[in-house]
This record gives structure tokens, C-alpha cells and sequence, in this order.
């Protein structure tokens, strides 16, 4: 029978010294990718030419009629492709950082092209015999422990990209891939626009009272920019909308802002997301049926550590009746606050953060705003360097006007390891603006990869929404925001020390990939960690060890609050990804708010992320799959005792341990043989609930919950 081959998508002569993406070498610092040089045209040229050429590279091994082997199958796949991963990590790195129309405008004419690539690789009839028939026999192949890894991961890619179905389902499931594409693209594209563009303005300061200064000097400014000089204006971003729900006396105001970030996706106009919900579930539970299974969650978990939902219910329940019950004690405390106020009855949702910020100055004497003198942004960078050194024996030496520059306000370092070789490069990207999407990420411009034999260093950058300097401060941050910086270094560090001969081997389990970034949030705090970088912007004042012992007394306070909103999304996530019939005419915010109302969701608390934002389900990132952050802390909390049990958070022998075990392999071994290999046993989830200050409750059992 003549070899199926893959046609190629576009056939145009491409002139290769016109476009710095043809060329071997970009000619700079470590073949850095030279930003400011790249058109539009530049990235849409060489995607097609990329496409092309794996094409033509995947027919090579379709066409080869020699017996298959690791080498001429399973590494030939590996390798092909390197123009297109070369462009797309950069183009897809700034699509999320840098975004703008013609940006968004080639997204949408390049997905459905890269869907249709990866269905004609994955569901080639040839190709996959080929593939099964070295899987088959690789006992007979000699092969060491990273290529058997690699082997069963492409195995287990067409499996679950559908290559065991016959010609008629193939054709459904590129429909269903096709459409999903564009389903998931939109929402983002939807929801970044929100984001950005949603405002609530006020047009008098006397309506801001309790905003720190610096808050109200942005609020200017952004109103300024909108062509509404003279009065105030917050849009979507945490930076922003954050500090009037923690610190603005102006009840209104707060119920403006919290609706209009929790309804974003949920408004009557041309970017709501609810109908696009309701068909990205559906679709995921059509193409999870074509496969064979009875649920989406089904499908998804096979391949992660929990491997079913029951496990993941199970988890979640757990934790859900002592973060509750710590909820409602706090929302005690919030109406004892919010009589002093002369305000009686229940608190709304946007009461929320304002109360509970001052229930906990008034427990703990504690007033964020204060220590956030002591949390300028680039001392924070500094602890968080000097964890990576005590721990490591890392050093950074920044070489932000040496090396090419995406974004002006991002810094770039060399990542030097203990024996003083360079190992990685590091970008720093921390502060909102037009076009950079919500929240914080870690990401490369280029992956870790092996070239003749070489390892080449990894691009790796941290992407955040950090609060912005003010005319007379520089920028101030809370202890939340402190945090994240250290969770997205964490996933930096991982980033850094991977090392895999393949790169299909790179990634790990989804519910194992947050504990590299969840284990180095646990320094953040630290008062060894904290007299390095918290320093007061003014004096250079180390934080006094009043504050501190404050900051440490206060931690736990307040998660009963982020605990519940975080848990919400779990399990709303979940009970999506279980249902095995469409409802009819879906509302996901309805849906939503039944389940959670039968769990008893205190009413003050809504999930962290309405289904119309939740970008980490809808987007496709992590569908079925945000209970990740919550599996992955036990893991986290588990292993940090590791550190804690010898007496000393920086005990070289563990450190190295980890690193070892945890951060070098990537995903050559699953993640409990690599928790195993580091800690000597499975996790357990005590210090989990210890770190949250909780202990453990009569659970409510998954099944409890009715969902059809």
C-alpha cells in the first residue's frame, strides 16, 4: 500500500536572508532572539515555513522503508520541526506578554493550521504503526532509561490523539480538535480584552479615601489615558482593582470594582464568554466520548498523578470543611469590624477583603501598607536570588542593556551555576500594561534542548502584574504579590536546572509541575530570608524583628477566605469536566452556583475565578486540571518538612536531593517515583493543613453533591 503522506500546507518560496528566523544564527549574545528585528510578517512567514518543513520531515519517516527503529522513528520525530518551535516559542511568548490586533489577528489564522498539523502527524495511520512497532519491540532495542521514557510518551501521544480510531471517528475528532482550537482561542482573546479595557471611573478623590497614595496617582494617570483627565479610573488588573477592595472606605466603589472584575466574560456585549463555556464543555465531552471514555475528566487524569476524579474529590473534601469553618470565623471577626463602621447584618462579598484586612490589623497590630515599605521590588528579586544561592550555589549577574530587550521595563541575567558555568538565561517582566495578560506565568523563549551532543542554555522567563512605582515611591509590593514573584521563580529554577537529551521529556505530570514553584514560596517569609531583602525604600531599614514576628503570626490568617475562593474553582472546574450529558442550555454561572450553594459556600465568597474568566479551564491550560495547585501543595508542604525536620531551611544535603531528584529529570520519571527518590516516601497530606492552620474536619464526601 503506498505511504500516506502529510500535504504540505502551503508550498510558497520563502527568501531566507529576509528573515531573521531563516537564518542559522541570529548573530547575538547567547542567539538571544533579536525582538526589535521580527515583522509580522516575519513570524507569519516562518510558521507556514516551519509547518512546511515538518511536514516534509515527518513524510521522511513515513516514506522509510527500513525496518523502524528508535533512531529513524521516535528521534526523527523528536527532531522535526525546529524552525517552527523556534518561531512559535517566541511568537507565542509574546502573544501573552506583548499582545496587540495583529497579533491576535495571526493567532487566529495559525491555529486552526497548527490544530490540522498535529492531527495529520498524530492520526497517520503509517506513522503510528511505525511508532507502536518500535514500542512493541523495545526490549530488543537496547534502549536506555531516558529513551524508553521518551518512547512511551510519543506512544501514549497518538494513543490519546486518537490513533486508534478508525477513518470516520478521525474525521469527527479533527472537527472536534478544529473547533475546540478556535472555541478556546476566543475566550482568551475575549477575556484579555476585558481585562484591559473594563473600567470604573470616579470623578472625585474625596471618593477614595484608604487608598494608599500611590494607588490613587495610577488611577490618574489611567483615567488621563483614556481621555477622562481629572478623575480616577481602575481597570481589570489585580494591580489595579486589587487595592480598592483591600483598602478603599468607599463601599460603592468596592462593589463596582468586584463586579465588574468577577462579571468580566459575563456581560451583555460582543466579548461574553458564557456561551463559549457552555461549547468549549461541550466539545471536550463530545471529543472524551469519541475517545472512549465517559467524561473529559476521565481522559485528562489518565495520563496526570491522581488519575481519576474520585482521587481528586477525595483531596478537595479534605480540605474544604476546615477551610470553610475557618471562613466563617473570619467572617465573624469581619461583622465585628463592620460594626465598628455602624454597618449591621451580613457582609457582601465586597466587604470581603476590606474587613478582613482590618480584623487582621486589629488581631495581629499588623497594617500591610506599612510593610509594604519594606518590599521594594528589586530587593525582593534580591531574596529571592539569595534563596537560590544558599540553596543552589546559583548567581545572577544582570546584563539587561548587553542583551536583546522584548519589553523595556524587563530585565535579563546570566543564570551562573555553583561551578561557575552559565546555565540558563533569565528575563524579569513584572509590571501590567495594554496587551500583557492577567496574572503571572513562567515561560521561554527557548526551551532546554541538546544540539550535537551540547546542551543549550534555556531562555526562561517570569511574566507577573506586579504593583508599579508611584511619582515619589518605587514599586511597593504586598506580601501576596512577594509570593507569587517567589512561585513563578520557582517554576524558573525548574526551568534552569532541567536536563533532558530529548525535550519531549521535559515536561512532567500537570499535578506534579507546581511543586518546584509552590516548595520556593516557602522561603518568601522566612525571617532569615526576609532581613536579606526587606529593606524599607527610604532608610535601607532591615525589617524590624517586631514586624516580623507579626507578619509570621498573621500568615494564616485570612485563608479560610483564599483557601475557600480557591477550592470553589477546583471544584467547579471538576464538576464541569465529570458531567456525561450536556444539560440542556448549560448556564455555567448557574451551574456554578448550584453546586457550590449544596456544598455550603459561605455566600460572602465567590470561586477565585467565574467560569467567564477562568482562563486556566476555558483557556485549555489546565482543564480538569486546577485541582493541580492544590494536589501539588501537598507535595510542597510535604517536602519543604524535608528541610525543616534537619533544623536548617538551607540543609545542602536536601537541597541537593531535590535538585536531583526533582528539578533535573523533568518528566524521564513520573512524579511519585521522583517524590519517592527525594523524600524516601509517599507524601502525606498533614503539613498541608498545618501551613493553612487548619485541622482536619468531618469531610464532606464528593458524592454528597449531586451533579448529572
Amino acid at each position: 500500500m503506498a505511504a500516506m503522506l502529510l500535504t504540505l500546507g502551503g508550498g510558497a518560496a520563502f527568501a531566507q536572508n529576509a528573515n531573521p528566523f531563516f537564518n542559522e544564527k541570529y548573530g547575538t549574545p547567547h542567539e538571544i532572539p533579536p525582538f526589535e528585528k521580527f515583522t509580522m510578517e516575519n513570524y507569519r512567514e516562518a510558521i507556514l515555513k516551519g509547518m512546511d518543513e515538518q511536514r516534509a520531515e515527518v513524510n521522511a519517516i513515513i516514506v522509510n522503508r527500513a525496518t523502524p527503529t528508535f533512531e529513524n522513528t521516535i528521534e526523527a520525530l523528536e527532531q522535526s520541526g525546529k524552525l517552527l518551535g523556534k518561531v512559535q516559542s517566541v511568537f507565542g511568548s509574546l502573544t501573552s506578554s506583548n499582545s496587540d490586533e495583529a497579533k491576535r489577528a495571526l493567532q487566529k489564522e495559525i491555529s486552526p493550521l497548527s490544530t490540522a498539523l498535529s492531527d495529520d502527524i498524530y492520526l497517520n495511520p503509517e506513522l503510528f504503526q511505525k511508532v507502536k512497532y518500535v514500542y512493541d519491540n523495545q526490549e530488543k532495542m537496547n534502549l536506555n532509561r531516558e529513551q524508553k521514557s521518551l518512547l512511551k510518551k510519543v506512544y501514549k501521544r497518538f494513543e490519546s490523539g486518537g490513533a486508534n480510531l478508525d477513518d470516520a471517528k478521525k474525521a469527527q475528532l479533527r472537527d472536534l480538535n478544529s473547533k475546540l482550537s478556535a472555541v478556546q482561542l476566543q475566550f482568551s482573546q475575549n477575556l484579555l480584552h476585558e481585562t484591559n479595557n473594563t473600567y470604573v471611573t470616579v470623578d472625585n478623590v474625596s471618593e477614595l479615601e484608604g487608598l494608599p497614595k500611590e494607588n490613587i496617582e495610577q488611577a490618574a494617570a489611567l483615567a488621563k489615558s483614556i481621555g477622562q483627565e481629572g478623575k480616577y479610573t481602575f481597570n481589570m488588573q489585580r494591580p489595579s482593582c486589587n487595592p480598592v477592595l483591600q483598602y478603599c472606605k468607599n463601599r460603592e466603589l468596592r462593589r463596582k470594582v468586584y463586579d465588574a472584575y468577577n462579571n468580566r466574560g459575563n456581560q451583555n456585549n460582543q466579548w461574553n464568554n458564557k456561551a463559549l463555556c457552555a461549547q468549549i464543555v461541550d466539545l471536550r465531552l463530545q471529543k472524551a466520548k469519541l475517545m472512549g471514555f465517559e467524561d473529559y475528566a476521565s481522559m485528562a487524569l489518565e495520563n496526570r498523578m491522581a488519575k481519576t476524579s474520585e482521587n481528586v474529590y477525595k483531596l478537595l473534601d479534605q480540605v474544604w470543611a476546615p477551610a470553610v469553618e475557618a471562613a466563617k470565623n473570619e467572617i465573624a471577626d469581619i461583622k465585628a469590624e463592620m460594626k465598628k463602621d455602624g454597618i449591621n447584618g451580613d457582609p457582601e462579598r465586597w466587604d470581603y477583603r476590606y474587613y478582613l484586612d482590618k480584623a487582621k490589623a486589629s488581631k495581629f497590630n499588623i497594617d500591610e501598607a506599612k510593610i509594604s515599605e519594606y518590599l521594594e521590588i528589586n530587593n525582593v528579586q534580591q531574596g529571592i536570588f539569595y534563596v537560590a544561592n544558599k540553596l543552589y550555589g546559583l548567581t545572577f549577574v544582570e546584563r539587561t542593556n548587553e542583551y536583546p530587550v522584548y519589553e523595556p521595563t524587563a530585565k535579563s541575567w546570566d543564570v551562573i551555576d555553583k561551578d561557575g558555568k552559565q546555565i540558563a538565561i533569565f528575563y524579569s517582566d513584572f509590571f501590567p500594561r495594554d496587551g500583557k495578560g492577567a496574572g503571572a506565568w513562567c515561560g521561554a523563549f527557548r526551551g532546554t534542548k541538546y544540539e550535537n551532543g551540547e546542551r543549550v542554555m534555556p531562555i526562561v522567563t517570569n511574566v507577573c502584574n506586579m504593583n508599579l512605582p508611584s511619582a515619589d515611591k518605587p514599586a511597593l509590593q504586598s506580601l501576596d504579590n512577594v509570593e507569587t514573584m517567589f512561585h513563578e521563580f520557582g517554576h524558573a529554577l525548574h526551568s534552569f536546572f532541567r536536563d533532558t537529551q530529548y525535550s519531549g521529556n521535559g515536561r512532567t505530570e500537570q499535578d506534579f509541575v507546581e511543586l518546584p514553584s509552590q516548595i520556593n514560596e516557602h522561603w518568601a517569609f522566612e525571617p532569615e530570608v526576609m532581613k536579606v531583602y526587606a529593606k524599607h525604600y527610604k532608610t535601607g531599614e532591615i525589617i524590624p524583628q517586631e514586624l516580623l514576628d507579626k507578619v509570621d503570626a498573621a500568615n494564616k490568617y485570612g485563608q479560610g477566605f483564599v483557601t475557600t475562593e480557591l477550592l470553589a474553582a477546583m471544584y467547579t472546574d471538576m464538576d464541569l469536566h465529570v458531567l456525561k450529558e450536556m444539560p440542556k442550555d448549560l448556564d455555567v454561572i448557574k451551574y456554578e452556583e448550584d453546586l457550590m450553594g449544596k456544598r455550603g459556600m459561605p455566600k460572602e465568597i465567590l470561586p477565585r475565578y467565574r467560569m467567564t474568566n477562568f482562563s486556566h479551564t476555558m483557556g485549555g491550560g489546565y482543564s480538569a486540571g486546577y485541582y493541580s495547585y492544590m494536589w501539588s501543595e501537598v507535595l510542597d508542604a510535604d517536602a519543604y518538612q524535608a528541610f525543616v525536620e534537619t533544623g536548617d531551611i538551607f540543609n545542602q544535603e536536601v537541597a541537593q536531593k531535590f535538585r536531583k531528584y526533582v528539578l533535573t529529570p523533568g518528566g524521564i520519571d513520573d512524579g511519585m517515583t521522583m517524590y519517592i527518590n527525594f523524600r524516601g516516601r509517599e507524601p502525606k497530606v498533614d503539613a498541608l493543613l498545618e501551613n493553612r492552620g487548619f485541622t482536619p474536619k468531618k469531610t464532606l464526601k464528593s458524592s454528597d453533591v449531586e451533579r448529572k
